[in-house]
């Protein structure tokens, strides 16, 4: 049974940090590119960091880059993505998704909250 389970949201005043992690199960977790999407209430989930499988390229939203590092620890079947000085408008569910190689199946997990509010 596959399974992504986010954690690690909350409430958070701006300028502050949260570190979200993915824990992943139920497929070959190395195989698999990583990525964050967030959804703002009223919006479209859009991307905002990806990573491949032996982590050594990311991607990132403009809006994020130099903010939100994303890595991974394929011993632990985990993907994090350390939010640092976080604006109001990253208030959103964040969540994340794996993606097999050359087109195969899609994964996503159910989200996490992110609340940036003073």
């Amino acid at each position: 049974q596959v399974q992504l389970v986010e954690s690690g949201g909350g409430l958070v005043q701006p300028g502050g940090s949260l570190r979200l992690s993915c824990a992943a199960s139920g497929f070959t977790f190395s195989i698999y590119a990583m990525s964050w999407y967030r959804q703002a209430p009223g919006k479209e989930r859009e991307l905002v960091a990806a990573i491949i499988s032996g982590g050594g390229r990311t991607n990132y939203a403009d809006s994020v880059k130099g903010r939100f590092p994303i890595s991974r620890d394929n011993a632990k079947n985990t993907v994090y993505l350390e939010m640092n000085s976080l604006k109001p408008k990253g208030t959103a569910v964040y969540y994340c998704k794996a993606a097999a190689p050359f087109g195969g199946r899609r994964y996503w997990g159910r989200g996490t909250q992110v609340t940036v509010s003073s």
